[in-house]
């Protein structure tokens, strides 16, 4: 496995597959592997024969009061699980590989990112979509791998490829969850231990909204109203948002008609967890 630092070295690298025939999968991450991520890569393995994960905290996709700094990271850690799900390289770009002096461009994709985290964290998917299109370009890979629990950012990723031409296809995988039903994420790490409980409220708030879709209820408000009692009765948390909205235009809909998801953002403690569920889909709790 190599570990490679530049933009220079990874797009030889990476031409250089694509000269031999090889088909790259791309795992972009921010470090902190879990399980989730190593499912992406155990994805992205059979998918292509060129494995190519980054490792990056953007730092252009935290708001000036958010939690960049703070964001764990562990390298050696990270480098033993890519080695041992089969990644072939590491790209490890610093802050001044990725944003040099003078920088100043960016992409911005429109009304996918207007609603959601979008309105929360103004910026942020400026910030994602700017940094995984520099990475498609460092990389060039055939095929890159996200998943499903970043559901606006999935279909924002999508929207970009699609509406810039990018010779790319991009796939979404399911949340992966702890035992006890938690969505695998890096902030995790920041739950106290009376706080975990609580965080439980998420995951089971959306089976909540499940059983709900499933009896026949198919009022937005209604289905939303039961998840944020719910999940208030729990201590340590603040909502910031509890939206159904439709899969495509990430737009709010009042009445379930058409494929919809269910999306959550919640601050436990410290931490701010997101989750969701699609509506008629499988629930993996």
């Amino acid at each position: 496995m190599k570990v490679i630092e530049t933009v220079r070295e990874m797009q030889a690298f990476s031409e250089s597959m694509r000269m031999e025939g090889k088909k790259i999968a791309l795992v972009p991450t921010m470090g902190y592997l879990h399980e989730g991520h190593l499912s992406l890569m155990r994805e992205g393995r059979k998918r292509g024969n060129c494995l190519i994960i980054s490792i990056y905290v953007n730092p252009t996709q935290f708001g000036p009061a958010e939690d960049l700094d703070k964001y764990p990271r562990d390298f050696e850690r990270d480098e033993a699980l890519a080695r041992n799900v089969g990644v072939d390289v590491i790209f490890y770009p610093s802050n001044e590989e990725m944003y040099p002096e003078h920088y100043q461009t960016y992409v911005n994709v429109e009304e996918v990112t207007d609603n959601l985290c979008g309105l929360s964290r103004p910026g942020h998917f400026r910030g994602v979509t700017t940094v995984c299109a520099k990475l498609f370009n460092m990389t060039k890979p055939n095929v890159t791998i996200f998943g499903q629990k970043d559901f606006q950012q999935l279909v924002t990723i999508k929207r970009m490829v699609t509406d810039l031409n990018m010779d790319l296809e991009v796939v979404g995988l399911p949340t992966v969850r702890e035992h006890d039903g938690l969505a695998m994420s890096s902030r995790n790490t920041y739950l106290k231990e009376d706080e975990r409980e609580s965080a439980l409220s998420l995951s089971r708030s959306l089976k909540l909204a499940k059983e709900l879709y499933d009896a026949g209820e198919r009022s937005a408000a209604e289905i939303i109203s039961k998840m944020t009692a719910f999940i208030e009765e729990h201590p340590h948390t603040d909502i910031d948002y509890i939206k159904i909205c439709d899969t495509t235009t990430m737009k709010d809909v009042q009445t379930i008609e058409r494929e919809s998801v269910v999306a959550l953002a919640v601050r436990v403690g410290l931490p701010r967890l997101i989750d969701n569920y699609v509506f008629g889909e499988p629930l993996n709790i």
